[in-house]
């Protein structure tokens, strides 16, 4: 049987041999074998060069993914070495947890897959077809490796539509329950098939901790607050109050019984709200808060967005500064890999100037470790997580 393959164009083999993962549509010159959609298809280069193997598809703009430079072959072993791999470094990063980013897509080799660990559960997102057909043999590694209690698919994400892939969610393996876990001395219920995302944001845990130290006696207000994450720490940290705001009642719900897990319910409260609204009524009522912290979903979901994204970012900073006392403080956050780090500090300066106010970067942060960057994909790099006085 011929080997499945594609041929790049002349000189689009430079960003792969360059450690980038991905070949897009355009740079295929020819293919070979009949490829079709979630094939493993050997990528040359013009000259037939091989230089490495991927999935395929021939209906997406990102048409190959690499998984390996190496002579191997894409099997069980493949996916245990893998994820085994994987499992090792968040072992190092996080010793003593039980909770992580276990596989984070292209950072961790395995491009277009994203398993969290919550526990005994684990929950699963195949956001490439190559890794979609594939679950099946996915789940026996997981088992293999693992053992877990339950794996759960999350695969509701909007990119699954770029891959010609229908949106779902149910467990694969085992069962689903709600497990309590752990993240520096507070507690969280996480629900793996319910909850948001993948079960929880693990992103943030390391920026959530960071917060305490600006939150410590202070009136605070989070928005966007999710299911408590930064709400919560504000608490810990002993803030005067915390009012915790979010469009959610699923969310709000949650994080209301989070404070009472966490016995913060004293302090920490929380109401259903556009943050937008809620910013603006504020802002005429002349309240005034120690510290803010805004971490709202992705305004940029692709190129075409990022104008009015940008928009909506100053608007959003501008007034969450008017709210803010002097001397206090601003953190906020932008999870969309579109709007890029220069671009993002661009913003807030602007809106800083049009809310009449002055600021000063204090800490400059992204995606905790378990979400590792890989250096030649700036689309791995996407969390950005900025703390600012203001005066």
């Amino acid at each position: 049987m011929a080997v499945k393959s594609v041929t790049l164009k002349k000189n689009e083999e430079r960003r792969i041999e360059g450690g980038h993962l991905w070949a897009f549509s355009n740079e295929i010159g020819e293919t070979a074998g009949d490829p079709s959609a979630g094939d493993i298809i050997v990528v040359r280069a013009r000259g037939g060069k091989p230089i490495g193997t991927g999935f395929y598809n021939p209906h997406s703009l990102i048409a190959c993914r690499l998984l390996t430079t190496a002579d191997e072959e894409i099997d069980f072993e493949f996916f245990r070495r893998r994820i085994t791999a994987a499992l090792e470094l968040r072992r190092k990063l996080y010793p003593s947890a039980e909770t992580f980013r276990l596989v984070h897509g292209e950072s961790d080799y395995l491009p277009g897959l994203v398993i969290d660990k919550y526990n005994e559960y684990l929950t699963v997102q195949t956001l490439s077809a190559g890794m979609d057909a594939r679950m099946t043999l996915i789940c026996d590694v997981l088992e293999a490796v693992l053992s877990p209690a339950g794996i759960i698919e999350r695969n509701e994400s909007t990119l699954r539509a770029l891959e010609g892939l229908e949106t779902k969610k149910g467990i694969l393996r085992g069962t689903a329950a709600t497990t309590v876990v752990s993240e520096y001395g507070i507690k969280y219920e996480v629900d793996p098939l319910g909850g948001q995302k993948t079960g929880f944001f693990l992103d943030q845990r390391e920026n959530r901790k960071a917060f305490r130290r600006y939150a410590r006696g202070g009136v605070v207000l989070d928005c966007f607050c999710n299911e408590g994450g930064f709400a919560l720490n504000a608490a810990y940290a002993e803030a005067e109050s915390v009012t915790g705001v979010d469009a959610s009642e699923g969310a709000v719900a949650r994080a209301s019984s989070n404070a009472s897990l966490n016995r913060l319910d004293g302090t920490a409260t929380f109401t259903v709200a556009d943050a937008f609204e809620f910013l603006k009524a504020a802002s005429e009522k002349k309240r005034i808060y120690d510290a803010v912290n805004i971490d709202p979903p992705s305004f940029a979901r692709n190129k075409k967005s990022v104008p009015a994204a940008k928009k909506g970012y100053a608007r959003l900073n501008a007034t969450a500064l008017r709210l803010v006392k002097r001397g206090g403080i601003l953190a906020t956050s932008s999870c969309s890999h579109h709007i890029q780090e220069e671009v993002f500090l661009g913003i807030i300066a602007r809106a800083a100037a049009e809310a009449g106010r002055k600021i000063r970067l204090l800490e400059w942060r992204g995606a905790a470790p378990d979400h590792p960057v890989h250096p030649s994909m700036p689309e791995t790099r996407y969390l950005k997580f900025a703390v600012f006085s203001v005066e």
